[in-house]
């Protein structure tokens, strides 16, 4: 199953007449209220176009296949920030720019995939790992084995998400091995695992990773915390796992792309999404956590005691997933087009 790049633009004019210039937005599918793309539209009286990706590798191809210039501002998780910057993809701005820049929690400031926030702003923040349908299987649920090496009530019932750099690196983390090795024994295992796995998958997709838990198309899933929490709220008898081995957190960042044809409109976009109340209105639309200071008294009272958003006392810690380098990544990119055939 190949990359769907979903190309869904919705045109928010706020009186095209009084427009002050526009704004090309490059986004996650269903990540965004439609609610606040309203609001700063009709605050700044901008034009706003929104095009949507299902996973950070076909954003970074479709941007490297032509379609930078196109956009003014991005968001890729962690990993995706340290490529598109090390490829000179990202423009940088100073945080004098944004007023609003000391809004940012000071955990996600000084961050390794991009240094003193100098292209990027935190956005939403989270956990991949699994849900499973407690309708459908009843078993424990503490191991990232229930996708991997599944038991029989869920085989031909698993959807994994299209996301390379998550399904290798939860690979690597139930194995217990490095991310980017180097070591031909430990990458022909993960190989060998997954390539064990795959007749028991019943299906790769990001983008439906919610849906298909709620219309009982999948059993159990590779899914975001926040996606889980909103099939949960959609009817689903679905729980989010916090495996022993660990599992993926990632944060997503709003990145100022190179040659943004809107710059400043851009900077007022990011300040905008700097404001507590701005980014808890994605908090509750995602169900995600946001990385910015003084959202608490706007967050609805639901998301802030999810169990989704609270992983369990004595839970491990997650794992960023790593920015391998040229000669490891071809070895990984292998495997993930293997897996794919």
């Amino acid at each position: 199953m190949k990359h769907l790049l979903a190309t869904t633009a919705l045109i928010l004019a706020a009186g095209s007449a009084h427009a002050e210039g526009k704004l090309s937005l490059y986004h996650w599918f269903e990540y965004i209220p439609q609610e606040l793309l309203d609001k700063f539209a009709a605050e700044y009286g901008v034009e706003v176009t929104l095009d949507t990706y299902d996973s950070n590798e076909a954003m970074l191809a479709a941007l490297k296949a032509g379609k930078l210039g196109q956009y003014d501002l991005a968001v890729p998780g962690d990993y995706m920030v340290e490529i598109m910057r090390v490829d000179g993809l990202l423009d940088s701005f100073t945080p004098a720019e944004l007023p609003n820049f000391g809004n940012i929690a000071p955990e996600w400031v000084d961050v390794p995939f991009d240094p003193g926030r100098e292209h990027s702003i935190p956005y939403q923040w989270g956990a991949t790992a699994f849900s499973v349908n407690r309708d459908v299987y009843d078993g424990p649920i503490d191991s990232l084995g229930v996708i991997f090496t599944p038991p029989d009530a869920l085989k031909g019932k698993i959807n994994v998400l299209d996301s390379q750099g998550e399904v290798l690196a939860l690979g690597s983390i139930f194995l217990g091995i490095p991310q980017c090795s180097t070591d031909r024994a430990q990458l022909q295992a993960l190989n060998d695992m997954l390539l064990a796995a795959k007749p028991d998958w019943a299906s790769f997709g990001s983008d439906t990773a919610k849906d298909v838990l709620v219309s009982g198309d999948a059993a159990a899933g590779m899914i975001y915390n926040g996606f889980s929490a909103k099939a949960r709220a959609e009817g689903a008898n679905v729980e989010y796992a916090w495996p022993k081995e660990g599992y993926v957190v990632w944060m997503d960042n709003v990145v100022l792309l190179k040659d943004a044809p809107n710059r400043d409109n851009a900077l007022k976009f990011m300040n905008f999404l700097l404001e507590p109340e701005n980014a808890a209105a994605v908090t509750n639309y995602a169900a995600y956590a946001a990385g910015v200071t003084g959202v608490e008294p706007f967050l609805d009272e639901a998301i802030r005691t999810s169990p989704e958003n609270n992983p369990p006392e004595g839970a491990r810690k997650g794992q960023f997933v790593q920015a391998c380098d040229e000669a490891s990544q071809k070895m990984y990119d292998a495997i993930w087009t293997n897996l794919k055939k």
